[in-house]
């Protein structure tokens, strides 16, 4: 039996998230009925990371083992099968014991925000018309590396043996249609991107934004944080995985 990951890109505006949910459409949900419509069988899918309903992603993925002859041209067969907001970019070959969760060695995300209406980037970023004070907002970014613990910036009920991270990089950008915050960490809690966008767009309004923002972090206290910022504003862009772990079909 062979081990193979896939990866997969999709809009997250009309699922549940990306793991499979008792009765509830998700991005897993619709890959599993592409690859069981094509290959006749069952195939189970293991995911690399949770996303929560509404976010997207231009790269995350799936791992799977089968007796199957799989073949380069399936992705073209999968996408011809998947509906329109979900697309297989590419299947891998991997060895038996690699694991897309496990061996991940970080994750990247953006989240796009834009304060003049738009119609073309409705449920595709976050409408957000207030003023955007972008040095305050990159100042505050400027501190993440500084700190590995972000308890502030995890939902509660979230079963996780640490809060500890590594934040790489962090830093505000400014785009032709808003901002766009992007992030780069060994690790992500549940909820913390949309933690840290929603409370860094909320001290910005302060006279002290990075003082209160590292007074934040430091409490520990996910009270203190903003989460409320939308999902579909999020976008997961890159999974990290070690040089050589992957071989397309």
């Amino acid at each position: 039996m062979a081990r193979y990951f896939i990866e997969v890109s999709y809009l997250g505006n009309r699922y549940s998230g990306f793991q499979v949910q008792d009765d509830v459409a998700t991005i897993q949900s619709a890959v599993e009925q592409a690859l069981r419509t094509f290959y006749r069988v069952d195939i189970e899918l293991t995911g690399s990371s949770r996303t929560d309903a509404g976010v997207h992603a231009q790269s995350n993925f799936f791992h799977f083992d089968t007796d199957l002859d799989l073949q380069g041209k399936a992705v073209y067969n999968l996408n011809a099968l998947l509906p329109h907001d979900i697309s297989v970019k590419a299947i891998y070959g991997v060895k038996p014991d690699a694991h897309c969760r496990f061996d991940a060695m970080g994750r990247a995300y953006n989240y796009f925000i834009y304060n003049r209406k738009n119609p073309f980037l409705h449920q595709r970023a976050y409408y957000y018309p207030f003023p955007v004070q972008l040095e305050k907002l990159q100042a505050c970014a400027a501190v993440l590396p500084e700190y590995r613990d972000f308890e502030a910036f995890s939902k509660r009920n979230t079963q996780v043996r640490t809060f500890q991270c590594t934040i790489e990089l962090a830093e505000w950008r400014l785009t032709d249609e808003g901002y766009c915050f992007h992030v780069q960490a060994n690790r992500f809690l549940r909820g913390m991107v949309r933690g840290l966008v929603g409370t860094m767009l909320k001290v910005q309004k302060s006279t002290d934004p990075v003082a209160n923002f590292r007074a934040i972090i430091e409490r520990g206290d996910c009270t203190q944080a903003d989460f409320a910022v939308p999902g579909h504003g999020l976008y997961l862009t890159h999974v990290y995985y070690p040089d050589g772990l992957l071989h397309a079909l």
